[in-house]
């Protein structure tokens, strides 16, 4: 929002009145702002980005929105809205997920939250073939597989440019999660390399990362990362 754009928004919001553009006429207006942001205000106050008196008049009462990852009870109702929404825009006539593509989409960590959603369904209803969302219609970076959401390979190590884009992506695109997107991109190519050392053995690799092997087989699933059955064979240890 432009410091102009402030300026007009904060003249509505004190005095109750605006002219139209190109208009001479005094419209007097009576009216409740909702307004949304994932943008750090008080950061940009601070940098003089952001007016303090519009903030301080727009926070009356403030409503604090989890990332979409810690909302998994939301993600069926959201699925089921944008399926039907995208189906009609994009002309298909998909009605339904099935369970397996659900519990894929619950699993995965969200780090884009609700445009990373759109943006997955809408991929998959372009691979549809029926009436069901299935889960090889799914994108590769929701399935867990094929190049991360920073844009390198899952598979492959983490060079310091890579984890440069990483950043500046995110900061170009506004997150106010960071460090958790940090943390989800870094643990699954240590869990993929670790997993790859220990030739995909489960219990070999909880032993390496200092875990017990139940938390170790959450992570993977919360990740979306998809492992051989070696990976949960028995070695005669159990964590």
């Amino acid at each position: 929002m432009t410091p102009l754009t402030q300026t007009k928004i904060l003249r509505v919001l004190q005095d109750q009145q605006f002219e139209r553009v190109g208009g001479n006429e005094t419209i007097r207006t009576d009216v409740r702002l909702i307004a949304a942001t994932n943008r750090d205000l008080e950061r940009l106050i601070a940098s003089g980005q952001f007016r303090g008196d519009l903030y301080y008049r727009l926070n009356v009462y403030t409503i604090k929105l989890p990332p979409l990852r810690d909302r998994a009870d939301d993600l069926p109702l959201l699925v089921g809205y944008f399926l039907k929404r995208f189906s009609r825009e994009l002309g298909k006539d998909v009605g339904s997920i099935a369970p397996e593509a659900l519990d894929i989409l619950l699993r995965h960590p969200w780090p884009g939250n609700l445009r990373e959603l759109q943006s997955v369904l809408k991929q998959a209803l372009l691979q549809a073939t029926g009436p069901v969302l299935l889960p090889e219609f799914l994108p590769a970076s929701a399935r867990g597989e094929g190049r991360a959401h920073s844009g390198t390979a899952s598979n492959a190590p983490l060079t310091t440019a890579d984890l440069a884009r990483f950043i500046d992506e995110r900061l170009e695109s506004g997150s106010r999660d960071l460090h958790a997107e940090w943390l989800a991109l870094t643990e699954r190519h240590l869990l993929a390399h670790v997993l790859r050392h220990t030739g995909n053995n489960l219990s070999q690799a909880a032993r390496v990362l200092g875990i017990n092997r139940a938390t170790l087989r959450t992570r993977l699933g919360q990740l979306g990362m998809a492992v051989g059955r070696s990976a949960f064979a028995d070695d005669g240890h159990h964590s």
